[in-house]
């Protein structure tokens, strides 16, 4: 494995794992008892547009087809489109709030825009930007989750 960061930048502030995944289903009513019947997952929030639900200490977003096309406004800031039932998908890494300052600069010097940041009410903060392929990554530290 070449771990060799090139000329010129910094290595990546560390990923402490995964924190959500996201897809899309045909209605959420039906997808939510799925999960958490057969799985055994727990819904922390939702409506007719979406769910999450825990996975331990991880999150698990469905989003109803069409439901996530447009950006959703929060109190914090802007939730940019992530609909999966087209292209891209969504995931959320973990990061600690003390690297937040090190990732918009790794970023920055990656020529990556971040194309918004969230300022959740229980604390956490979410960089979301974009990867080659449009799918939406989002760092995020701790305080968005009651379990993160």
């Amino acid at each position: 494995m070449n771990t060799a960061v090139p000329a010129g930048k910094k290595a990546a502030p560390r990923i402490q794992g995964v924190v959500e995944t996201c897809i899309n289903v045909a209605a959420i009513a039906p997808a939510r008892v799925f999960y958490q019947s057969v799985l055994g997952f727990e819904t922390m929030t939702g409506d007719d547009r979406f769910c999450a639900l825990r996975v331990g200490t991880d999150v698990l977003l469905l989003f109803a087809h069409g439901e996530s096309t447009q950006p959703a406004e929060t109190a914090g800031g802007f939730i940019p489109p992530h609909d999966t039932s087209h292209g891209g998908g969504h995931l959320a890494f973990a990061i600690s709030a003390d690297s937040l300052a090190g990732w918009r600069a790794h970023l920055h010097d990656c020529n990556i825009p971040i194309e918004s940041e969230v300022r959740w009410e229980r604390g956490g903060i979410s960089l979301y930007f974009r990867d080659l392929d449009d799918n939406l990554v989002e760092l995020v530290t701790p305080g968005i989750w009651p379990n993160y």
